[in-house]
């Protein structure tokens, strides 16, 4: 056979469930798996060998590629509010800064074998790094009035351009999706809901600091401050007495694939409430972006006992230091040691690529699929020194 490329290493991630150490991946010129064989069948002189581990490519379930142009200008541990006041006024810079942040934020991606993304979008910067990149994009276009009603229609008026706007072509998708409870009405949801086809994906914010679970509980806490520090009028707010994720099932339609992001204080109770809302339904977690921000992790033994579907997540490199998900699983790793490590690659494989829906190409290694390859140099079995290790996309 002509135009094939062979690779083998040490351990090869096939899915959770599965790690061959005896096998070769046959792949055509495009990434497409031909044959996953026996390495007798093929003289080891045609093969490339890697030590460590083969991994299917990654999938970033939430990043904002637009901010790129922010890194290391937020200060870091301050809380969510302080770091959302630093986003907006520091977020206008020179276009060109903005345009090379965002090329170099997909490269890097690329490089560590990040092969789809779920992307906030609030302007139309990434549009043309998207037409052209190597990586599948599911654009965002992330939409919030402050739940001020007065300010619905203009939001409208100012986010429609943006979601016309957004690349989907070369298998790139987008949608109209809400920022978060906090930041979106009831008319504003309804208009998401409406413009949206039925089934499709959409992410949301949710529960990343105590004070978005105080405001609707209490009405009272760190948000009613920032609203009166941005001039907005709280006095025809409502709480509904329970945590903010309800105020979210009330009013986002439950017939989209749904992606809630970060999820930090979220509980058992929570999660149980959403799947009985939504079957379809994923949890994004973004760990550096946690520490960077609020030096605080979710509890993951709530998703493992309730059956929930994690993924991973980037965020932006506003709240991070870079955008690399093997980065993500060390971290986690590191704080929450009794999760395996197949099964933090499982969040960051198998399921992102099913919450962005794009499973029937990526998310695991098999024939027919075209996942991307990924070196790990540590075993996936039995990682040695994994808080040292790298990941590499094989080209």
């Amino acid at each position: 056979m002509t135009n094939i490329n062979k690779y083998t290493a040490d351990e090869i991630f096939i899915d959770k469930n599965t790690i061959l150490t005896d096998a070769v991946i046959v792949t055509n010129t495009n990434g497409q798996i031909l044959a996953i064989d026996k390495s007798s069948v093929h003289d080891a002189s045609t093969v490339r060998r890697y030590h460590g581990s083969i991994v299917p490519g990654f999938v970033n379930t939430h990043c904002h590629l637009e901010l790129s142009h922010l890194k290391n200008v937020a200060p870091t541990g301050t809380g969510l509010i302080p770091f959302i006041k630093s986003v907006i006024t520091l977020r206008k810079v020179d276009q060109e800064i903005i345009d090379q942040a965002i090329i170099d934020g997909d490269k890097e991606m690329y490089k560590a074998g990040i092969v789809a993304v779920g992307d906030i979008c609030n302007q139309l910067d990434t549009v043309q790094v998207k037409n052209t990149s190597k990586i599948l994009y599911h654009s965002f276009v992330e939409m919030f009035d402050f739940i001020q009603p007065s300010m619905t229609q203009k939001t409208i008026d100012q986010y429609q351009p943006v979601y016309e706007g957004q690349s989907d072509i070369n298998g790139n998708k987008k949608t109209l999706v809400p920022h978060s409870p906090y930041t979106v009405s009831k008319d504003l949801f309804a208009y998401i809901n409406a413009h949206n086809p039925k089934g499709s994906i959409v992410s949301i914010h949710n529960q990343e600091t105590p004070a978005e679970n105080e405001i609707f509980e209490l009405k009272t806490g760190k948000f009613i401050d920032f609203y009166a520090d941005l001039g907005m009028n709280m006095d025809g707010f409502k709480t509904t007495g329970k945590t903010s994720i309800h105020y979210t099932l009330e009013h986002l339609s439950s017939d989209f694939r749904t992606i809630f992001v970060h999820n930090t204080m979220t509980t058992r109770a929570d999660i149980k409430a959403a799947l009985a809302w939504n079957k379809n339904i994923f949890w994004a977690t973004c760990a550096n972006a946690n520490l960077y921000i609020e030096n605080r992790l979710p509890d993951y033994t709530a998703f493992l006992d309730t059956k929930a579907t994690v993924t991973i997540g980037t965020d932006s490199l506003t709240s991070n230091w870079q955008l690399s998900i093997w980065e993500e699983i060390k971290t986690i790793a590191k704080y929450a040691s009794y999760l395996p490590l197949t099964e933090l690659i499982t969040w960051a494989t198998a399921n992102g690529a099913k919450a962005l829906g794009y499973d029937e190409k990526l998310g695991n290694i098999a024939a027919g699929k075209a996942p991307g390859l990924v070196h790990v140099d540590t075993l996936i079995s039995q990682p040695s020194d994994l808080q040292k290790s790298v990941a590499r996309r094989i080209d």
